[in-house]
């Protein structure tokens, strides 16, 4: 596992206006047309390069370019609405594998068992237990551990997943019908196994398995893609090429 800061210097991020900036530009043509205080408040060079560089690799980039395609239309769109945000929130998931990890042990399971928050204690623990067997989380202070689970929480929050301030709870987001193509758009490309009914991201449509099947199987979805489920083993092919299909149901 590969262990980065990024979640403490976004759970920081100050202005996520500064996403949409960074989809296009650098530190060096945006210091050429007057500097970055034209954006945002922040101050130094050095806080700026370090929230260049946590945006385009944990919320801009993506393994596969057709999603990668949507999340830079999405960010061009709106980067702040709430479809975004979501769709930060899976490419994030991606491309950060300790949230992905915070993400299955301790988000999902308090989400889905019905529970109404989350203590930032619980979010220490998993650190911790995972500082046992992982290198890059052998130098991490107490302090350090304890501050990255408070940025983690605040993450969850910009996504909004979570409302609040000092006792957060979670939230439970419908994916409206754009969205829920999407997501299945994005399970299809980004799941590393054929079968999506053992897929890691299932968990990421927000529903219960069988709400999910029932729903991709309804009659108003076939001409986005085709499904083919035998109740143990589920495929999709999506219809309609990934560089538009935003647009489409934009």
């Amino acid at each position: 596992m590969h262990i980065n800061s990024d979640i403490n210097v976004l759970g920081s991020l100050p202005d996520w206006n500064l996403i949409k900036v960074f989809l296009s530009e650098d530190m060096v043509s945006i210091k050429e047309k007057g500097g970055i205080h034209t954006y945002t408040a922040i101050k130094t060079d050095k806080s700026v390069k370090r929230f260049e560089k946590a945006i385009k690799a944990t919320l801009i980039q993506n393994i596969k370019p057709e999603l990668e395609s949507i999340i830079r239309q999405a960010i061009k769109s709106n980067t702040t609405s709430a479809e975004t945000l979501l769709l930060l929130f899976w490419n994030a998931s991606v491309n950060n594998e300790l949230l992905f990890h915070l993400n299955d042990k301790v988000f999902f399971p308090a989400f889905y068992s019905g529970r109404v928050s989350i203590k930032n204690d619980e979010v220490v623990a998993c650190i911790k237990d995972l500082k046992q067997s992982e290198a890059d989380l052998k130098k991490w202070s107490e302090i350090t551990i304890t501050t990255t689970a408070s940025k983690y929480l605040t993450l969850l929050k910009k996504f909004g997943l979570m409302e609040g301030s000092v006792n957060k709870s979670i939230v439970h987001p419908y994916l409206n019908d754009a969205m829920f193509i999407l997501y299945v758009y994005w399970i299809a490309a980004i799941s590393d196994k054929p079968n999506l009914v053992t897929s890691n991201w299932l968990s990421y449509s927000f529903s219960e398995k069988q709400a999910f099947l029932d729903r991709l199987l309804q009659k108003k979805f076939s001409k986005y893609f085709n499904v083919v489920y035998t109740g143990d083993k589920l495929s999709i092919e999506p219809l309609i090429p990934y560089e538009s299909i935003y647009e489409y149901i934009s």
